[in-house]
């Protein structure tokens, strides 16, 4: 079975001359892993947290809100897949396997 990885960040990275890096700034405040099947939510995210970084290991459909349901014809990640996304605190995110 595959599986979706989720970090939370609360900020963005910066270089060594402060300029802002398109990745989150470590470590991650938060950390989880959702099986890609049947659609699944994760926990809610940190109230902290502003952004995600999504690792899908097979392809998948995603959805986010407060009481999301993923189909698949929703937002798709394709296998091996990694993504950063700008959150809501509270809000979660949908998983369901894609074809």
């Amino acid at each position: 079975m595959a599986d979706v990885f989720i970090s939370e960040y609360v900020r963005l990275a910066r270089d060594a001359d402060g300029n802002v890096i398109p990745v989150g700034k470590e470590p991650a405040i938060a950390e989880q892993k959702l099986l890609i099947g049947t659609e699944v939510d994760s926990a809610a995210f940190n109230e902290n947290a502003t952004l995600i970084r999504v690792h899908a290991e097979a392809a998948c459909c995603l959805l986010f809100g407060l009481a999301p349901t993923a189909t698949v014809d929703k937002k798709r990640m394709g296998a091996g897949a990694t993504e950063y996304f700008g959150i809501v605190p509270g809000q979660k995110v949908s998983v369901i396997a894609d074809a």
